[in-house]
């Protein structure tokens, strides 16, 4: 199962989650009137506008009072960004609280922050935020750092954590002094591989540096091919990371190269191997540049097996087994409120829709990802407002609005058992496992439930009306807003708020908002013709279980 990476640790009053180391909805629609159309038949490559069937997005044109008031959040979302970001670096800072002062900063940052504020950089210039000059200059500052950053030479990857002022790999916290095991995490140099490869080709003048350090990323690096490795099964799976110096006491892993480049390195035994979850733009990094099988791809869990052997997890799916690339792939789903959805670790939204920011996976895959995202986000919204009587949505990790960090979703759109909750009573469903084990508490009463604002703005992409609507509401009556934009989240009922600013949430703001205002500008950047065809066969031939119960 996708275990916690090792890297992860606790921070004063915000500790950073392990994913990082490693929708009445037409009532609230019409009550804020935007304006939305479905796009346009287009392709990705290069600078036409957008793919058939792609999302539905909101117009900018028009004068309309409402996207105007997006793009107030988006300008809002980017002052908070340049206030994490080292003016002499280039690196932003993993947080910061409500003050935006620069001796507030968090002190540490990782490769997914430096990857968000660079796409954020591209949405910043292609909505008016700032100027092309601006863009690149900003580009080219992080760039020349990133550049010079230590890293694992063999692989071209970077380690988990630097110091946000000086670039140098973080080995003890600034907080308490305690010992950093410099890590390398699959996801989080996915999450900087893609951006460089955004801004390779959005911006003619940062790109031939971020071309030349996405060159060196070894993909590779982190595929395991090995069915005798436990939990590895035909097609292989992408490690969590691994170290490349003696690893803290107690490490689970063994030592090994998958590329043949370099001495040996440790590698953690848990693998990434459920589809719906944001580790996938790690295989995505590496189908596309042909270092890792398509086949890979199949060889991650849609949901685990029906049969009572497996019936730890909280809801048996249905579903049928299907071959794809000669693997067999059980094409499970949950059941949910007249739904069948293809669940995640958690349940959270940006596990469903972050790596749907960069692949257009509903237009590329329309029988899998057409049919799962716009199912999610209904699901999410329905749970807020029906089933929980939240009166808001929008449930993913992010700060705990009682202090420190949390992970949330919506635990029947999840696979583990020990729940990302939707309030912070932990409140767990379990519905039980058919035959095989009767639920321990199906219908639950929920508490006070917590939504962060980059779940709506993921959610924006598929649900414009509604996500904005809900986000317009969670401005004016939960007042989680200040000179940086929302804070990361609030609790609906107590009212309390967290009142910081993390910057690979407000990256998915600005990446969110990019797609829906500025004609999919992150897709464009990342999808590009020679993308699509080494994306588009592996995604599209796959039918997910998902649709009507």
């Amino acid at each position: 199962m996708a275990t916690p990476s090792p890297d992860s640790r606790p921070t004063p009053s915000l500790p950073t989650p392990s994913r990082r180391q490693l929708l009445v909805g037409a009532t609230a629609a019409a009550a804020v009137g935007l304006t939305a159309t479905r796009a346009s038949a287009s392709t990705y490559a290069g600078a036409p506008a957008r793919a058939a069937g792609a999302p539905a997005y909101v117009r900018g044109s028009g004068g309309d009072v409402h996207a105007t008031r997006i793009r107030t959040w988006a300008a809002d979302t980017w002052r908070s960004l340049v206030a994490m970001t080292d003016p002499s670096t280039g690196l932003p800072a993993d947080n910061i609280p409500e003050t935006l002062a620069a001796q507030d900063r968090s002190g540490y940052t990782s490769p997914t922050n430096i990857g968000g504020l660079l796409w954020s950089t591209v949405v910043a210039r292609d909505l008016g935020i700032i100027s092309r000059g601006e863009c690149t200059t900003r580009l080219l500052r992080t760039l020349r750092t990133v550049d010079r950053l230590e890293h694992h030479t063999p692989s071209g990857m970077f380690y988990n954590w630097y110091d946000e002022a000086s670039g140098e790999v973080l080995t003890t916290w600034p907080d308490d002094g305690n010992r950093v095991y410099p890590f390398l995490s699959s996801v989080d140099n996915g999450w900087l591989g893609a951006a460089l490869r955004v801004v390779m080709n959005a911006d003619p003048g940062a790109a031939p540096l971020a071309r030349r350090i996405f060159g060196r990323m070894r993909w590779d690096m982190f595929y395991d091919a090995d069915t005798s490795h436990p939990g590895v099964r035909p097609g292989g799976l992408i490690h969590g990371g691994f170290y490349d110096a003696p690893p803290p006491p107690g490490f689970s892993g063994y030592t090994g190269n998958h590329t043949g480049v370099g001495p040996d390195v440790w590698y953690t035994n848990h693998h990434y191997d459920t589809t719906v979850s944001e580790t996938r733009i790690t295989s995505y990094l590496g189908i596309l540049t042909g270092q890792i099988p398509g086949r890979q791809y199949y060889a991650m869990w849609r949901t685990f097996p029906a049969s009572c052997d497996w019936a730890w997890p909280e809801m048996q799916p249905v579903g049928e087994t299907r071959t794809y690339d000669g693997i067999e792939v059980f094409e499970g789903a949950y059941t949910y409120r007249g739904m069948r959805i293809v669940p995640g670790w958690g349940g959270s939204m940006f596990e469903e829709l972050m790596p749907d920011m960069f692949v257009p996976e509903s237009s590329w895959a329309p029988r899998s990802w057409g049919l799962n995202h716009p199912l999610h986000v209904r699901a999410q919204r329905e749970h807020g407002l029906l089933e929980a009587g939240y009166g808001y949505w929008g449930f993913s990790p992010s700060s705990n609005p009682a202090g420190g960090y949390r992970e949330y979703g919506v635990d029947q759109l999840g696979m583990n058992p020990d729940g990302y909750f939707s309030d912070q009573e932990k409140t767990n469903v379990d519905a039980g496992f058919g035959d095989c084990r009767e639920g321990t508490n199906p219908h639950p009463t929920f508490g006070d439930g917590v939504v962060t604002p980059h779940a709506s703005f993921l959610a924006m992409m598929h649900e414009p009306r509604e996500a904005a609507a809900n986000l317009a509401r969670i401005q004016d009556e939960l007042g989680a807003y200040g000179r940086g934009g929302f804070f990361d989240a609030v609790a609906v009922r107590s009212g309390t708020v967290a009142r910081r600013y993390l910057s690979l949430d407000q990256a998915m703001v600005m990446g969110s908002i990019g797609n829906v205002l500025a004609d999919n500008v992150i897709r464009r950047a990342f999808s590009t013709r020679d993308v699509e065809r080494a994306l588009r066969p592996v995604l599209g031939v796959e039918e997910f279980g998902a649709g009507p119960a």
